[in-house]
């Protein structure tokens, strides 16, 4: 995912809350400030333990804010929702059998 850092007006940083699909199907819910390199950091099994045996990993949903504690709120909301309402968040996934 291209996606940079996004600074406002003001020079302040965006936070983001994302969700990620694993390789195993899973979603990881986290949050961070730079996409891409939060991708980065999953994929070279440096990110979290979660996702450290399910690579790769993409993230496939983000909300942007304006504090870490707007996105950290979020995802506690979300990981209280069920794995279908979480999934009702995400692009659907290709069926390559259709393909």
């Amino acid at each position: 995912m291209n996606v940079p850092t996004v600074c406002d007006y003001t020079g302040r940083v965006s936070h983001y809350f994302y969700l990620a699909r694993c390789a195993d199907g899973s979603l990881y819910a986290g949050t961070c400030i730079d996409l891409a390199e939060r991708e980065a950091k999953h994929n070279l099994g440096t990110g979290a333990k979660y996702t450290r045996s399910r690579r790769p990993v993409q993230i496939v949903y983000r909300e942007q804010f304006e504090t870490l504690s707007e996105a950290r709120s979020r995802e506690a909301k979300v990981k209280q929702l069920s794995k279908e309402e979480k999934e009702a968040l995400c692009p659907p996934i290709p069926d390559i059998a259709k393909a």
